[in-house]
């Protein structure tokens, strides 16, 4: 048996279907921890989705901000932008069975894999906030989604405000905190207060801002956090941080990190992309 921690697919089903190939993937035998971003920009989100589903508890799905997206658009709550490339789910005769699989997956993962402490999300986790905690959130958020009032939920989603946890945050205004961290954070300040402008590498973080994995006192900085979402920043391998979108839907590769019995076992199998768009969120 076999566990994967895989990165941003944005619908590239022909360089997952390779990545599998090189790992000798069963799903009879094998676990696969998608962190987010399963279409969008692609060529094949609605390929990505069927695949995924049909594997069923072999594939264990994060959600992020372009998954939402989808939910968005199919709800009729954002328009498609020129770039996307969701209207083979929307117009799909599966659409309605694939959205509802969509909004049951989960928007973090707190698991013991191979011995190893590991939280997933797609973006990030505040710096205040424990494992625990982190949990809890996604928690709620997941209710929503899976519950009768999606529509009206993604309708007050989007927005940057406010821009710092605080525990008496009620409402749409909590819920968009929590959302903006778990699928969109890149950089923050010391005490929590998000940046969403910056979309490059850590290495050009803006005035007064840490990448959120560097910020000092970060209460999940004792264990392994892995995320998705940060194409720029590409792989990293830490103790503390597993960064694994390595940027397929641009031109990059398709990662894939099998956990080994320590860390330092871990291995990373890497599949390039065909593709060529221009990067972005």
């Amino acid at each position: 048996m076999a566990l994967y921690l895989i990165g941003d697919l944005q619908g590239c089903d022909g360089a997952l279907q390779r990545l599998l190939e090189t790992l000798d993937f069963s799903p009879s035998r094998d676990t696969l921890y998608l962190l987010g971003d399963l279409v969008n920009r692609g060529p094949a989100s609605l390929e990505v989705l069927r695949r995924l589903k049909g594997y069923g508890g072999a594939a264990r799905c994060l959600l992020g901000n372009h998954d939402l997206h989808l939910l968005a658009a199919a709800h009729g709550i954002r328009p498609t932008h020129r770039l996307d490339t969701l209207q083979g789910i929307l117009q799909a005769p599966d659409r309605t069975a694939l959205l509802d699989w969509v909004r049951h997956q989960r928007m973090a993962m707190h698991e013991t894999l191979e011995g190893q402490d590991i939280l997933m999300v797609h973006a990030g986790v505040l710096p205040g906030w424990s494992p625990v905690l982190t949990m809890a959130l996604a928690a709620e958020v997941e209710a929503v989604l899976q519950g009768p009032h999606l529509s009206a939920f993604l309708g007050q989603m989007y927005g940057n405000t406010p821009a710092k946890w605080n525990d008496d945050l009620q409402g749409a205004d909590r819920l968009r905190v929590i959302v903006n961290a778990l699928t969109r954070l890149r950089f923050c300040t010391t005490d929590g207060v998000m940046e969403f402008d910056s979309k490059e590498g850590a290495g050009t973080r803006p005035e007064g801002y840490l990448p959120w994995f560097d910020v000092p006192g970060r209460q999940t900085a004792h264990m392994a956090v892995a995320f998705g979402h940060w194409s720029t920043l590409g792989w990293l391998g830490r103790r503390d941080v597993l960064s694994l979108d390595t940027g397929c839907v641009w031109g990059g590769s398709l990662s894939a990190l099998r956990i080994g019995a320590t860390p330092a076992a871990n291995e990373l199998i890497q599949v390039r992309c065909e593709q060529a768009q221009r990067p972005g969120n």
